[in-house]
């Protein structure tokens, strides 16, 4: 697998990461955790009191060098033509055909994308 140690790094670092729950949600049913800033002006929460959950802050991201890999490795590149299929390197990106490419394109890309042996996420 391609960037193995990369995926570890970031699962490393995920695991540290608290889940991020939305203020209230354990108490009323109708408020799903969805993560949702806390803005009341008494919100324990916002002012980050012990023994409330952690809000979401730019120091819990995931590593530079991991992020926007795709769970195989790859980096996710999002591909429209054939022409832009040039411009990857298929031992570190693997190709995403946008949802906007009908099926004659999208043939044409998965073939040409074989013959470059480039991987393609949503053949």
């Amino acid at each position: 697998m391609i960037n193995k140690e990369l995926l570890e790094l970031r699962r490393a670092v995920k695991a540290r990461k608290p889940e991020f729950v939305r203020q209230e949600s354990w108490r009323y049913k109708r408020v799903k955790e969805n993560w949702r800033k806390p803005k009341g002006i008494d919100s324990k929460m916002r002012l980050q009191v012990k023994g409330w959950p952690k809000i979401v802050k730019v120091g819990y991201r995931g590593p530079r060098v991991a992020r926007y890999l795709h769970p195989s490795g790859y980096r996710d590149v999002l591909v429209h033509n054939v022409e832009e299929l040039s411009r990857l390197d298929a031992s570190r990106d693997a190709a995403r055909i946008a949802s906007t490419v009908g099926a004659r394109k999208r043939a044409m890309i998965i073939s040409k994308a074989k013959e470059l042996g480039i991987k393609v996420l949503n053949p």
